[in-house]
């Protein structure tokens, strides 16, 4: 049997260190000897989708701060197979980097070949679940973050009208869907939901803006005036097509996307974000090999840890905390049962 631990996550690292990027869509800062650090594998996108991989990144950054340790990052394109991703690993595994991170469910397949390649090597990969004894497999509940936003809506809507927009219709991206379908209906009943993708099964959903924000002029054409995107940088799209309508709000997701620079002028439309604390996983898994004990097996960041949660910046929630606090409370005590798909 794997073992399955809850960890408590706590502490999102802000720091940010300046990397040098390469042509190749890469970048690093190492340090010399035989142990090289952390080599982090991003998802499409790379760290400045201001959403998912920058949460990665910036555990990496605590890393690199906190612990000392040098890292190198790479950065997936788009329609890469299952060699492009093993090459990748492989190539940060063979030039010493421990541990080494897929960021991404994409990884999870490819983490599990290489990983018995290198036994000595700690891998983890971020929203999958790979075999390997020395594998961490990091998964979250997006679909319980997923349903406070979808509370929120609800109560921040003046037409009755939301949407969701997903990068790629598969299993991962549903769990959102499914959670802010519920947490809306739950709080209001009557409002209309609707939930759209970018792609069916191309991992460029995750890495097209310009599909995004298409895709949100559509739904605010429609009367739809709060809309979550969980769809990677593809996202800032439909943040900046949301931020041409008044009164219009956008959620933002996997980071507080209202503190994320790149996104500034957008900011007062961002109603709050659904953050997954990638970038405490990444550093625990970091950390773990840096003390000598390598986290291995799987790990669970939910709600009721404070794995995922609602942000609050820009104040813009403030006066429905109380219901949003609320339905939290319910789902830590299991009081409701979040749907992971739709």
């Amino acid at each position: 049997m794997r073992r399955v631990t809850k960890i408590a996550a706590a502490g999102i690292a802000t720091a940010a260190l300046a990397l040098t990027a390469t042509a190749c869509g890469e970048s690093s800062t190492e340090s010399g000897g035989k142990d090289k650090g952390v080599g982090l594998a991003f998802d499409v996108g790379g760290r400045d989708d201001h959403s998912f991989n920058e949460s990665a990144a910036r555990g990496v950054d605590k890393a690199q701060e906190d612990l000392g340790v040098g890292a190198k990052m790479l950065t997936a394109k788009n329609n890469e197979t299952e060699a492009d991703r093993e090459q990748r690993l492989t190539s940060l595994a063979e030039a010493g980097y421990n541990p080494v991170i897929g960021v991404g469910f994409n990884y999870g397949k490819s983490i599990a070949k290489v990983a018995k390649d290198f036994p000595k090597t700690t891998f983890a990969v971020v929203d999958s679940v790979s075999p390997g004894k020395n594998v961490d497999s990091i998964v979250f509940s997006e679909h319980e973050g997923s349903y406070l936003a979808g509370v929120a809506a609800a109560l921040k809507s003046k037409t009755g009208k939301v949407g969701f927009i997903g990068g790629v219709n598969n299993a991962l991206i549903q769990k959102f869907q499914a959670g802010f379908e519920q947490g809306a209906k739950d709080t209001k009943k009557n409002v209309q939901v609707t939930s759209e993708y970018l792609y069916a099964n191309n991992d460029k959903g995750f890495n097209d803006p310009a599909a995004a924000k298409e895709k949100a002029k559509g739904m605010l054409d429609r009367n739809i005036d709060v809309i979550y995107s969980a769809a990677g940088q593809s996202g800032a799209g439909s943040i900046e097509a949301i931020a041409g309508k008044k009164g219009a709000w956008a959620i933002g997701v996997d980071s507080d996307q209202y503190q994320q620079p790149g996104l500034a002028k957008y900011k007062n439309s961002i109603l709050t974000s659904v953050v997954k604390n990638v970038d405490v996983a990444v550093f625990d898994v970091v950390k773990s090999v840096k003390d000598g004990k390598p986290l291995t097996g799987v790990h669970a960041y939910t709600l009721k840890q404070n794995g995922v949660s609602l942000a609050t910046s820009g104040g813009f929630i403030d006066a429905i905390k109380g219901q949003v606090d609320a339905a939290k409370k319910k789902i830590a005590d299991g009081e409701i049962k979040v749907k992971d798909t739709p």
